[in-house]
């Protein structure tokens, strides 16, 4: 039976919801013949993934420590194979200010923005740069955590330190007006998942609306017209490939009245509880959740595999 290690929990603003995909994770897994632990990411998780040798890890984490490459890194240095992209993929997509500067060296169109450290926080720049609405978001965290549309400026200097609060650089962007869609991304070579259009039932699709049953709608297909449909799956891979993610990743999107989608941000370890947007979008395709995080596993298993192939074909030439 092949053993699987389940990460969750750990230290960051969304630890909670990272016990619920865990939690839903693991069972999933073990209706499918896996032998599965969980392990909550405290200071003995070096000590424990030694001890109990799993032959994969799932990593259910959100957030600093967990999308950041940091586990990533470790893991690498444990040669434990992962489930999701590796370091540097995991590391650009949490920065959202460096991940939008690669999509624009590969024309993937992304809100303007700018990006604040505590010394720089200019409103009147930001004002005149921009106009208003702003939207104002911790520079790295998730699950909409420190985000803030501001439609007045008396409202700006409030936003920015509260989303100061979350982190050490803040991102202000313009607003996009239009319909929020989602796409995620799966599989090696990577294949978009039908779009989904959320539907939040307050002004923004917030941590609440995303984690709270009942407080969104999710619609396949988007009340959008094919075509625009299947330009935000094909900018959706591009995304997923300009940062080299690998097996699963969810790309977020504001669609413009006039049929532009805009990329807002990548996430590259997306949810997976009863309410997430990946497990909607693989069942659209007649693929069960169970099915979904076997598929995964799989994926970082095979990946360990061929890696283990190539290292044994390779001869030392000292």
């Amino acid at each position: 039976m092949i053993k699987i290690a389940v990460l969750m929990g750990g230290r960051s603003q969304e630890r909670e919801i990272s016990l619920v995909t865990g939690k839903q994770v693991a069972e999933a897994l073990r209706t499918r013949g896996f032998e599965v632990i969980c392990l909550d990411i405290t200071d003995t998780l070096y000590e424990s993934l030694i001890k109990e040798k799993p032959q994969c890890v799932y990593i259910a984490l959100h957030g600093s420590l967990g999308e950041d490459g940091c586990i990533q890194g470790l893991l690498e240095i444990l040669d434990l194979p992962y489930v999701g992209s590796g370091v540097l993929a995991s590391a650009l997509g949490m920065d959202k200010a460096m991940a939008k500067e690669l999509f624009r060296s590969q024309a993937i169109p992304t809100p303007r923005g700018m990006l604040l450290g505590k010394e720089q926080a200019s409103t009147a720049q930001l004002l005149e740069k921009f106009g208003l609405p702003l939207v104002v978001k911790a520079n790295s965290q998730g699950s909409a955590v420190g985000v803030s549309i501001v439609k007045r400026e008396s409202q700006l200097p409030a936003a920015i330190e509260n989303a100061f609060t979350y982190d050490d650089e803040v991102l202000v962007e313009e607003y996009i007006a239009g319909t929020e869609i989602t796409v995620a991304v799966l599989g090696n070579p990577p294949q978009a998942l039908p779009a989904i259009e959320i539907v939040p039932h307050k002004d923004f699709y917030d941590y609440e609306a995303k984690y709270q049953p009942g407080m969104s709608d999710h619609l396949i297909p988007p009340r959008l017209p094919d075509k625009t449909i299947k330009v935000a799956q094909e900018l959706a891979v591009r995304a997923h490939a300009c940062l080299h993610c690998r097996d699963i990743s969810r790309v977020d999107f504001r669609v413009t009245p006039q049929g532009m989608p805009y990329v807002l941000e990548i996430n590259t370890l997306p949810g997976m509880t009863a309410t997430s947007l990946v497990p909607d979008a693989a069942k659209a395709c007649g693929v069960s959740f169970a099915e979904l995080v076997e598929r995964l596993v799989r994926m970082a298993l095979e990946r360990n595999a061929n890696k283990e192939e190539r290292a044994g074909n390779t001869i030392y030439q000292g």
